[in-house]
This record gives C-alpha cells, sequence and structure tokens, in this order.
C-alpha cells in the first residue's frame, strides 16, 4: 500500500510538472485586444504567393495581393550581416535565389539587388513591408539568429513599434517569445511548433521538447501556432488552460473546414478563402 501512495505521488509530481512547463502565459489587457483582431482570421502565408512563385513568397507583389484580399499576411524576417531586418525565410539563398550563400553573410545592399525565383521581385526589408500593408493583420515569424537574437528582436521590436499597427511575433525558437516576454510583454506572442518526427536540422532532444512544448516555461506564449499534424499527448495539456490556436500551413486538399473549426486563426497557401471564418 505505501509504494501505491509512492507511485501516485510520483505521477501527480510528475503531471505538476508537465502542466508547468506546457502552461502559456496570460495576456495583458493590450495583448488580449491585438488578440481579437486575429481571431477567425485567415492569413496569407508568406504573402499571397502562388505556387508556381510568379508571384514569389515573402515579395512586395504578395503582400499587396493579401492586402488587396482582405486577408492577413504571415512573414519572415532575419538579419542581413549589416544588421537589417529583411523579409526571408530560409537560412541560405540557394532555394529561392540560386545562390549558395546564408543570408547573414550578405549586406543589405547585396540582398536588395537579388531576384526572388527570377522574378522582378527582390527581398524587402521589414520596414518596406510595414509600410505597404498599413493596418494589415501581420504575423511576424523572428527566424532564430542564435547569438544574434537578441539584436533580431530589438530591431524588429523597434520597426514594429514606429510602423506597425496590427501585429504579432512568433517563433520557432523560445529564447524570442522570451525576449518579447521580458522586453515588450503587450505584444501578443507566440510558439511555433510541430510534430516532433517533423522536424529537421535539429536534436532529437530539442524536436521532442518543442513538439510537445516543454519549452513554453521559456517565453509563456500567448498563442500557440501548431502544423496541421497531430498533436502528441503532452503538448495536448496546455490546451486545457485555453491559449489561443493557430494552425499552419493549410492548402487544397486539407480539411479546411475543420482547420477553421478548431483554431482561432489559419495561415493558408495556394488557395483563397474567406478573410473571415469567425
Amino acid at each position: 500500500m505505501t509504494w501505491l501512495f509512492v507511485i501516485f505521488g510520483i505521477l501527480i509530481v510528475l503531471i505538476l510538472a508537465l502542466m508547468f512547463c506546457v502552461a502559456p502565459g496570460k495576456m495583458t489587457s493590450k495583448a488580449s485586444k491585438t488578440a481579437m483582431i486575429f481571431k477567425g482570421l485567415n492569413c496569407a502565408h508568406r504573402g499571397l504567393h502562388t505556387e508556381d512563385q510568379k508571384v514569389p513568397e515573402n515579395s512586395i507583389e504578395s503582400f499587396v495581393a493579401a492586402k488587396d484580399g482582405n486577408y492577413g499576411i504571415e512573414i519572415d524576417v532575419q538579419l542581413s550581416k549589416d544588421g537589417k531586418v529583411v523579409v526571408f525565410h530560409d537560412d541560405d539563398l540557394k532555394r529561392v535565389c540560386g545562390i549558395d550563400a546564408n543570408v547573414n553573410s550578405k549586406n543589405w545592399n547585396e540582398l536588395s539587388r537579388i531576384p526572388l525565383f527570377n522574378t522582378d521581385q527582390h527581398i524587402p526589408l521589414l520596414s518596406e513591408v510595414l509600410d505597404i500593408i498599413d493596418d494589415m493583420p501581420v504575423i511576424v515569424e523572428l527566424k532564430s539568429a542564435g547569438a544574434n537574437n537578441a539584436m533580431l528582436c530589438e530591431e524588429t521590436f523597434k520597426l514594429l513599434s514606429e510602423k506597425g499597427k496590427n501585429f504579432c511575433i512568433e517563433s520557432f525558437d523560445p529564447r524570442v517569445g522570451a525576449w518579447f516576454k521580458k522586453n515588450a510583454p503587450d505584444v501578443l506572442r507566440g510558439q511555433l511548433s510541430s510534430s516532433p518526427r517533423l522536424f529537421k536540422g535539429i536534436s532529437i532532444v530539442f524536436a521532442t521538447l518543442l513538439g510537445n512544448l516543454l519549452t513554453n516555461f521559456i517565453s509563456r506564449p500567448h498563442f500557440i501556432a501548431y502544423s496541421n499534424s497531430t498533436r502528441p499527448l503532452i503538448a495536448r495539456l496546455c490546451y486545457i488552460f485555453k491559449p489561443m490556436k493557430v494552425t499552419w500551413t493549410i492548402i487544397p486538399g486539407h480539411n479546411i473546414e475543420k482547420c477553421e473549426r478548431q483554431n482561432d486563426t489559419v495561415i493558408f497557401e495556394y488557395y483563397k478563402p474567406k478573410p473571415r471564418f469567425k
């Protein structure tokens, strides 16, 4: 009988520890107001780009198209070699620009002259995008910048504060969320994640922690942006606390109605849904 009490006690402690790790953060009143803007909103992934990339992802043309369609948008930001906040997804330029070099190895002056997918579109600055989209809701994903994380967060927040109107931030790197939690708690912040088996280029340990939302204690995110994949059991513990739910990236062939029904915000590409579903 004594052993049963010990085992039961261990289980209780374990569950409490897991709950502590996965629990989201409490929104400030300002963050709550921002959340209301995004609830029920369809957001164009990397802008309203086309599958053949004739309208390239993360291009000015794709953002104008999203604005014309009254969608929200999702964009990716990282730093150039000279510390400019540029809008670009991949760490390197190979897939999008055909150049075997990392984005952070080139100055903005160099990057600005490189075509996207051999079109007349080029890599934009975050400041340029914010000028164009005006008051469109925008989800800004900060790519992990390693030792330069703080600089990326600082520069991005500065630009968003000066030019942005309706924005939130998200990242796979919980240290980004932690920076905003400490330095800009009123900014709506999210934790990006996915099923651990879908992560590439990171260790199995970190993929397991991130995929199960066990890093939430670092940043206490206001929303969880989980891929359209099965949530592990541990990750589902987070939803007991009712965080805002975002899903990505919904494409034709997915159960779109189900995704809209089960989430607060949907990040989509390659189709044109109604701007709002709630």
